[in-house]
């Protein structure tokens, strides 16, 4: 292991290999075509801030706008390599003796959270100055959270800060509805589980966190368990086939015979994935076939309405002994995409978006437009009606 005095070293020489490739980069303009820029700072003492680097004798003849889209690039360059090089300060600094450890969010409740700290668990409480006002979120801390906190010496702590997000699952604050609410923060992929009976499977909601998912750059993946329940593997296959033709994986399973388990654990191991569906899907039977360990309660399907009960009551983050990290949701019968309009659903429907190139208007909603070639489409079957169908149901619940 390198001492203290090689660290700082090290850290010096990062600092200076940073210095040099922010002046290769000012070096880097080209310095034709150019007209002539002759001037000289009002007075002498202007010439203390004089910098001949960020002010060159010659200034480039450019098309309009390229001087700020050029200076853009260069400020997200150096801002990058700024960000890099406080990272590496601020490790530097815990190793000198800074108390701040960073954990995990785990769980959250109303004044407090759990969170993982590695080897331990610590309950930590919140610093009065974090706050989520012009966020808009309606949540500071979040499952998933990678934050900062203080320990108190007594078995807990203090969050002081929480990281910035790389990722979030967000739905419609339930009482705020301009606001979002986190769901889980840092997460790698959404793990969309439906069932196939008991409950029956929705695609509707499926369609739903489809583009919850990519609309934060979280990889989508469907799961459909208690496939031991189908009547017929064609029917499945038919349902499934749209998604499967349009790139998304997608995974049959049995938490009872343990059919597909061997897939989803190649597909949880060594990432953090959020598990999203109706209540009575089986999300948790399935954690528990693939680490038995963790004993998550389970409960069966109503005979009333054949809807799940909810076993699972607040979003808890857990670790697999496999490596990686599942966030286990309470089932949600409705799922909002905040913040998404009418025009801009049809991104997320590349089949209807590419027929929809051919109907009589631009804007055409594909919803009653005369002359839509997506109705035809789906007449003729070259768009299946299931998707189509979704479509216009979450249509009509956006704004316009």
């Amino acid at each position: 292991m390198p001492t203290r005095e090689e660290k700082r070293w090290q850290h010096y020489h990062a600092n200076k290999e940073m210095r040099l490739v922010r002046k290769q980069i000012k070096r880097n303009r080209e310095p034709d075509p150019v007209r002539r820029k002759d001037w000289m700072p009002a007075s002498l003492t202007d010439l203390d801030s004089f910098d001949d680097e960020d002010a060159p004798t010659s200034e480039r003849v450019m098309p309009r706008g390229e001087r700020e889209r050029r200076s853009s690039v260069l400020a997200a360059a150096l801002a990058a390599l700024q960000e890099q090089e406080a990272g590496e300060s601020v490790g530097l600094a815990k190793e000198q003796g800074d108390d701040g450890r960073r954990g995990i969010v785990i769980e959250v409740g109303n004044s407090q959270c759990r969170v993982d700290m590695g080897d331990y668990i610590l309950r930590c409480g919140f610093r009065g100055a974090l706050t989520a006002d012009e966020t808009g979120f309606t949540n500071v801390v979040a499952v998933g959270d990678e934050v900062v906190v203080q320990e108190d010496g007594a078995g807990g702590g203090a969050v002081e800060e929480v990281l910035p997000r790389r990722s979030a699952l967000t739905r419609p604050d339930v009482f705020y509805s301009h606001l979002k609410q986190v769901i889980a923060a840092n997460v790698d992929q959404l793990l969309v589980v439906s069932s196939w009976r008991e409950p029956a499977i929705w695609v509707e909601l499926i369609d739903r966190y489809l583009i919850a998912a990519e609309r934060n750059n979280l990889t989508p993946i469907i799961c459909v368990n208690k496939v031991d329940l189908a009547e017929e593997d064609k029917e499945v296959a038919a349902t499934l086939k749209p998604y499967r033709d349009l790139g998304y994986r997608v995974i049959l399973t049995s938490a009872v015979t343990g059919v597909g388990m061997d897939e989803l654990r190649q597909v949880l191991c060594g990432r953090t994935t959020v598990l999203a569906g109706l209540s009575g899907v089986g999300k948790s039977s399935l954690l528990n076939a693939i680490q038995p360990g963790l004993q998550l309660p389970t409960g069966d399907v109503s005979d009333h309405d054949h809807l799940g009960r909810h076993t699972t009551t607040q979003v808890i983050m857990r670790r697999l002994d496999m490596g990686g990290f599942v966030v286990d949701t309470p089932g949600i019968r409705q799922f909002g995409l905040a913040g998404l309009h009418r025009r801009d659903l049809v991104q997320f429907y590349p089949e209807i978006a590419l027929v929809g190139r051919h109907c009589r208007f631009g804007d055409c909603g594909h919803i009653h437009e005369p002359g839509c070639a997506v109705r035809e489409a789906v007449r003729d079957g070259r768009v299946p009606r299931t998707r189509y169908e979704t479509y216009c149901k979450i249509y009509r619940s956006l704004p316009a």
